[in-house]
């Protein structure tokens, strides 16, 4: 199921965080790491590694966040950027509705005219 939902997710498309429980060796290699609740906008969609290295017949989808910036992955050989799983995330349409409520009651608006949702 969540497989589906990661395939969907695309370039510029906003989610929300709801993983940041990282192990110590990812806390070491990453410059910035998503928070639980942020909001973030896609800014490259990427299959990972896990095929390869598991040898599985099915592999994970990564994402890289436009708010978010880290170094190359040592263990890529073409030293792509590391970036995240994207089940660490959820689209903002597809959140829960208390969820919903939370970010419209925590969302400030700069006065931009922009709408939360339509």
């Amino acid at each position: 199921m969540s497989a589906f939902v990661s395939l969907a997710m695309i370039k510029g498309q906003k989610v929300v965080c709801i993983n940041d429980t990282f192990p110590d060796l990812y806390r070491a290699l990453y410059k910035q790491l998503p928070v639980k609740g942020s909001t973030y906008t896609i800014r490259e969609v990427f299959l990972g590694r896990e095929k390869i290295v598991k040898g599985g017949d099915s592999a994970t989808v990564g994402l890289l966040l436009a708010e978010l910036h880290n170094g190359p992955d040592p263990f890529h050989a073409g030293k792509q950027e590391l970036g995240f799983s994207s089940e660490r995330f959820a689209p903002l349409e597809e959140l829960p509705p208390e969820e919903i409520a939370e970010e419209n009651i925590a969302y400030t608006g700069a006065g931009d005219g922009e709408s939360w949702r339509n």
